[in-house]
């Protein structure tokens, strides 16, 4: 009889105090509808997840899974891709067409079910088709295990800051007209924050304001979902402290200004410890290459708790000049791993791939645009010739005849990469991927190239982090420039941007592998 009561109290107990658990199944339906919204003073129909520009923020813990089931309620097709989470094993979920997934045609649904291991901070969500994630895209916050803590103080709040780009015209119609015609799609009329442009000429539109309390600290998940600009990201009279990059812990370090390419994230931690009043939040474009952009700059502001409703004065900060190019070197060259005994750096040391590829524009041929020709982009001469079967279904499969394994590992013509162009600009097409043994190293060298015009190239590696060992301007020197590498504290991300007329250099081991070997594609973001 004592045993059975003994029985009953430790059942009572354990159904009065819950066991605590360390790891969560995170479920999300994501509807993906037209919903109209006006900016800029005009009004046009866009594509948004659950009619929210940005879309809804996708909270989880590390080591937590994910399970997104996405609606597609619009004519056109539809993917959403997890940009930065490593996707280990889970590469079915990733999310670019035609490479991880077939799209989710109209009236269909999918579901992506993924695990954030080993992964803690900010990353972003975004469409994974045509330009639609100029409207679909929204945040990704890692937060640490329960009872683990930042390495950093604890912030008194978290706000989530997402950056992007606004076009008057439909996007898909402006990338249509640049496909039909073979030349530069146009560029934005705006940047945003959090889906606001702020006061612009002719158009009195309401800009974001971020609600602070004196002495307060508050923890900056900056995301840049724009599709083509680097931006930098002010705010008056405040220094922000960086602690985290594309979801791995940084060295902190205080600047004036964040400087982040697109697919980029950044955290920041902003002390609140100037006097109340309301102070401009300023989000303008770099650009040190001579090519169209979005020159816009937009205005937000941070406002202290007890600022009058209509303040005598708003503290102001100078702009960054558009090709402040010292000035992202500077941020740049400050960015290094925490590389402590908990959150170690684990960069390659040897290297069983060295690969070298070159990038930017060719032109080729195009009998229906308007000067017969249309521009491309290319990595090693190869421009990339989107298939019918997606890449990782015909590896899975064995589908004969989608992709072939020979993209080359170096560029087969060798030239001035950053001087003059060359006679020939013309490319060639295929499907072709690189192969690499599974637990391999790789270091990959990403050179742009002055060809039609130089300009900076952000890129992304999906499914993966890489360590950021060097970079530099003009062409790599392979006998003099590794000598500078880091290899102590690089900085670990999942995007960079390629500086213009430059060179970055990148280690990663391939430690996610397919079914008997490992296939790695590198996408424009």
């Amino acid at each position: 009889m004592k045993s059975w009561f003994g029985a009953l109290k430790l059942l009572l107990a354990f159904l009065t105090f819950p066991v605590t658990v360390d790891c969560l199944v995170r479920h999300y339906n994501f509807r993906v509808v037209l919903t109209n919204t006006t900016k800029l003073c005009s009004t046009k129909s866009i594509v948004t997840v659950n009619g929210q520009f940005p879309g809804p923020t996708v909270y989880a813990r590390e080591d937590d899974s994910v399970i997104v089931r996405v609606t597609n309620h619009v004519n056109q097709n539809m993917t959403i891709h997890w940009h930065g989470v490593r996707q280990h094993l889970t590469g079915w979920a990733d999310g670019p067409a035609y490479v991880t997934q077939c799209p989710i045609q109209p009236g269909q649904n999918y579901v992506y079910n993924f695990t954030l291991t080993g992964q803690r901070g900010t990353l972003l969500w975004h469409a994974h088709i045509s330009w639609l994630r100029a409207t679909v895209h929204g945040a990704i916050v890692i937060l640490p295990k329960r009872g683990v803590p930042y390495p950093f103080p604890k912030p008194h709040k978290e706000k989530i800051i997402v950056l992007g780009e606004w076009w008057k015209s439909d996007v898909e119609a402006v990338l249509n007209q640049a496909t039909q015609s073979g030349l530069p799609p146009n560029v934005s009329d705006a940047h945003t924050i959090n889906g606001f442009s702020g006061p612009f000429p002719n158009c009195s539109s309401q800009g974001y304001t971020l609600h602070v309390k004196e002495g307060k600290t508050y923890l900056l998940r900056i995301i840049n979902a724009a599709l083509n600009d680097e931006l930098f990201f002010r705010i008056a009279g405040h220094n922000l402290t960086v602690v985290e990059a594309d979801a791995s812990y940084t060295k902190p370090f205080q600047t004036d200004t964040i400087y982040i390419s697109p697919g980029q994230t950044t955290n920041a931690l902003l002390h609140a410890n100037q006097a109340i009043g309301k102070y401009l939040i300023v989000i303008s474009p770099f650009m040190d290459a001579p090519i169209g952009f979005d020159n816009s700059t937009s205005f937000s502001t941070l406002r202290y708790k007890h600022t009058p409703p209509n303040p005598n004065t708003t503290f102001l900060t100078a702009i960054p000049p558009q090709n402040a190019t010292p000035i992202t070197k500077t941020f740049l060259d400050s960015l290094k791993s925490l590389n402590s005994l908990q959150y170690p750096t684990r960069v390659p040391l040897t290297v069983d791939h060295s690969l070298f590829f070159t990038m930017g524009v060719g032109v080729n041929p195009c009998d229906t645009c308007v000067n017969g020709s249309k521009l491309v982009g290319d990595m090693n001469n190869v421009s990339f010739v989107l298939p019918t079967t997606a890449l990782l279904e015909a590896h899975y499969y064995n589908i004969k005849g989608v992709f072939t394994t020979d993209f080359p590992a170096n560029p087969p013509v060798v030239f001035n990469y950053t001087g003059s162009s060359p006679v020939n600009m013309q490319t060639t097409n295929g499907t072709r991927l690189y192969k690499l043994g599974f637990n391999s190293t790789v270091q990959l060298v990403l050179q742009g190239t002055a060809v039609i015009a130089p300009e900076s190239h952000p890129t992304h590696l999906h499914g993966f982090n890489f360590y950021v060992v060097g970079h530099g301007l003009g062409n790599f020197d392979p006998v003099k420039d590794p000598e500078s590498f880091n290899l102590v504290d690089p900085v670990e991300r999942n995007t960079i941007g390629v500086p213009t007329a430059g060179w970055t250099a990148i280690r990663f081991r391939a430690d996610n592998p397919g079914d008997d070997h490992y296939q790695f594609y590198l996408i424009y973001v």
